[in-house]
């Protein structure tokens, strides 16, 4: 089997590494469609030395060619380097003006922006729009800010180049997956209060939100598979350049923590019942509707982190994508 092409997540590439079987105790809360022999695979907890040998990894990924594609650089945050980015219009039918900024999974530690050019050209020729998918600089070598920094540059890019794009800077959805969609949430959080540019919708596919969550000593059976208690202590650490502290973090570090959700932009919030992440998400959910910015709520019943890219073919797996889909075409006012 082609993990990479099965999976078309350049995070999970560490499940290549030291593999050890294990029959997980929450492997029968399992969603029937979602079962993989892969699950009974697990992965020991990322290790920054983990993370360095994955990040010297070859990894070449094939652009695609049923979108328009182009490699460019925008200008970094003040005082560091430029940002790379990738950019994906559909080579036929329907183009509309509105735009998507995509932000890569990982954990903060680890992934590429390559690794997502399947799903961000599908997004642009679906659903005719501007996809530009971000390469934000990952910790430990590049802590907070400097991942978000660099997706705000691409975003306010996105807004002062829109003539040139041919895009409407009033339509461009944030959106990301795992701590992707963690940085797109602080990136609306970032965006609505600097007041330079509003993004119209968010898309928060399992997102990464709050780092009080590697405190919990109990977590209700969730975070058993691909992305578990132990990796997001390494994640949020490296990011945050401390151990998470209950009491406060820096300022649109972490999504969960901002007070204020008011004014943001309307989101869809997608994730299994097994996701570490569900009840961060299933709260910041709440909030948001409880601060009068509309959210809709989607979970898998026994999903696990990204389970849809480990069973693409499940009809589950299609419909979380599918409404995941729709959300933005509705966000964005696409006929």
């Amino acid at each position: 089997m082609n993990l990479k092409k099965t999976l078309g997540w350049g995070t999970l590439a560490a499940l290549t590494l030291a593999l050890y079987s294990r029959r997980s105790s929450s492997y029968t809360r399992l969603h029937p469609e979602l079962h993989s022999p892969l699950l009974r695979l697990r992965s020991p907890a990322f290790t920054l030395p983990l993370i360095s040998l994955m990040r010297r990894l070859p990894t070449r990924f094939p652009e695609p060619t049923d979108v328009a594609f182009e490699t460019l650089t925008v200008p970094g945050p003040a005082g560091a380097p430029d940002v790379p980015v990738f950019l994906y219009r559909p080579l036929s039918g329907q183009r509309s003006d509105a735009a998507m900024l995509y932000l890569h999974g990982g954990g903060f530690v680890t992934g590429s922006a390559g690794a997502y050019h399947r799903q961000c050209a599908g997004f642009a020729d679906e659903l005719g729009l501007l996809v530009v998918n971000v390469e934000y600089r990952l910790a430990p070598g590049t802590p907070f800010p400097g991942a978000l920094e660099d997706c705000y540059a691409a975003l306010r890019w996105m807004k002062e180049q829109a003539a040139v794009l041919d895009i409407d800077p009033a339509r461009i959805a944030v959106a990301g997956d795992s701590a992707g969609a963690g940085l797109a949430a602080s990136l609306a959080q970032l965006a609505r209060d600097r007041g330079e540019v509003q993004p119209a919708f968010q898309l928060l596919l399992y997102p990464m939100l709050d780092d009080r969550t590697t405190l919990n000593i109990d977590h209700a059976g969730r975070g058993e598979f691909v992305w578990t208690p132990a990796s997001n202590r390494l994640g949020w650490t490296a990011y945050l350049g401390r151990r998470p502290e209950l009491e406060t973090a820096p300022p649109y570090a972490a999504a969960a923590r901002l007070e204020n959700l008011a004014g943001l932009a309307p989101a869809w919030i997608g994730v299994g019942t097994l996701d570490l992440f569900y009840a961060e998400d299933r709260e910041y959910a709440r909030r948001l509707n409880e601060a009068g910015v509309p959210c809709e709520f989607y979970e898998v019943k026994g999903g696990y982190h990204a389970s849809e890219l480990f069973t693409p073919a499940a009809s589950v797996s299609r419909d979380f994508l599918a409404r995941s889909m729709e959300a933005l075409r509705r966000g964005l006012w696409l006929a």
